[in-house]
């Protein structure tokens, strides 16, 4: 059987859902866009589940206030409701360092007074308003880190930052691409710690910075999947789960386009096709059709990692927690990246009387462990636990998720090389575009600014000229 419809889009985890949910609200046609996707659930990555009063969240669990896109697909999905922010001690961010949690400081000032650093890290991070002008070409986050605030930074701040983003290796994904923010500091303010200052005196936010951060996360009181499944519901019969894109094909005629031969037998026709899928699946469907893209989409790496959620009842603890988590750059003697602290980030996550933590290990550095059995995971990550915060007493509440395909990790000349892939697709195969973690941002507020710029364009293609 033969389907036809204006825009197919590939994939419905969030970047793909919110394409298509503005493709239709754009052209504003009964039946003008498609999604297909081969798993049996729409939303990808962003998942909720909920259990013994625990709400565990499979991957990111909220996105900034600051993401305009983000609050305008939120108050169209009528979802403005539902929407939980953190809570002020959310704003309380930690690093494991020399065997002990350290508050990261929110001001330059209090970043340059942190015994976080040595003296001597401290005192060569003050001199960066006279750090020498960026190189050439693309930089590494270590680079520029090393650069502007000493090598001492790089190695314990800079890993850290790419640990909690991207899972990743400092010195191997690239600082415009992946943190895009910190060269807008150093172009439009001259510097980090002058456009930190200059943001608090305008009392803005400054996101994303290896001092912390000033944004308010923002969540759902009843779980990240609350968005996922709204755009969903909006699409409605337009989404169709369990059925894989096996084959893109080029049609002939006049009306040129594509046909899209599914799992199900199905042949689907259209004039424009959005792979909202991560880059080497994107490869293995766009190679039969242009040998030259295949290469360069495979060619984007990603870091796998656990992660793995722990409830407990809160007398197990120390001393209440209170703060967003912590991080841990490599080299101190843990293999996990960090630890959040989900119930005291945001209400509703645990039962009255309960914390629920969410430990994350694996990434760039240590890719093989997340192939451990759950058994073995759990035993390191309570023993780091109990090394940390001083927990000893055995979780009521253990769930172990694992992301194989991981983070994908923007390396140096990522951005040229996404602009040759843009270059090749507008010239050889008009109609066809990419969105989702893969392209340009990872975290939850990019993935959507994304996938609205690129259902504009789709639009400007389909939409017949006046």
């Amino acid at each position: 059987m033969t389907v036809q419809t204006r825009v197919l889009v590939i994939g419905a985890g969030l970047g793909g859902l919110t394409c298509a949910h503005e493709v239709k609200r754009l052209l504003g046609e009964v039946g003008a866009v498609a999604v297909i996707d081969a798993g049996d659930r729409a939303g990808g990555l962003l998942a909720s589940e909920y259990t013994s009063g625990y709400r565990v969240e499979q991957a990111a669990n909220g996105f900034p206030d600051t993401s305009s896109a983000t609050l305008e697909l939120v108050r169209r999905l009528d979802l403005e409701t539902k929407l939980e922010p953190s809570s002020d001690a959310a704003r309380k961010r930690f690093l494991y360092r020399r065997g002990r949690l350290h508050l990261l400081p929110l001001s330059p000032g209090a970043f340059l007074r942190s015994p976080m650093l040595s003296l001597r890290g401290r005192l060569r991070a003050a001199t960066e308003p006279f750090a020498p002008a960026a190189p050439e070409g693309d930089e590494t986050v270590h680079d520029f880190v090393a650069r502007r605030l000493g090598d001492e930074a790089a190695r314990i701040l800079a890993d850290a930052m790419v640990s909690g983003s991207f899972a990743g290796d400092s010195k191997n994904l690239s600082v415009k691409s992946a943190f895009p923010i910190l060269k807008r500091l150093e172009t439009e303010s001259g510097g980090l710690l002058r456009g930190l200052m200059r943001a608090r005196r305008a009392r803005r936010p400054a996101a994303a910075t290896p001092t912390g951060s000033g944004v308010t996360l923002t969540s759902f009181r009843e779980g990240m999947a609350t968005l996922p499944e709204a755009l969903a519901e909006g699409i409605g019969g337009g989404l169709t789960l369990a059925t894989a894109a096996e084959r893109v094909e080029r049609r002939g005629g006049s009306g040129g386009g594509y046909r899209i031969q599914t799992s199900g037998g199905e042949s689907i026709e259209t004039g424009a096709v959005v792979l909202a899928l991560p880059p080497r699946e994107a490869a293995d469907l766009l190679r039969p059709l242009d040998s030259a893209l295949g290469d360069p989409l495979a060619a984007i790496p990603s870091a796998p990692i656990a992660v793995i959620a722990t409830g407990y009842s809160a007398e197990a603890l120390r001393a209440p927690l209170d703060g967003f988590g912590f991080l841990v750059p490599r080299g101190e003697g843990l293999r996990m990246l960090g630890c959040l602290w989900d119930s005291s980030i945001f209400r509703y996550r645990a039962p009255v009387g309960n914390v629920l933590l969410r430990t994350m290990i694996g990434g760039a550095h240590d890719r093989e462990i997340v192939n451990l059995d759950d058994a073995e995971l759990l035993s390191i990550v309570r023993r780091e636990l109990g090394q940390v915060l001083g927990i000893a007493a055995a979780p009521d509440l253990v769930r172990v998720i694992r992301h194989l395909n991981g983070i994908p990790q923007y390396v140096p000349g990522h951005d040229e090389r996404l602009a040759r892939i843009d270059a090749r697709l507008a010239a050889g195969l008009p109609g066809v575009h990419l969105t989702g973690c893969g392209y340009r941002g990872v975290a939850v507020h990019r993935v959507i600014e994304d996938a609205m710029a690129v259902a504009r364009q789709v639009v400007e293609f389909v939409q017949p000229r006046r």
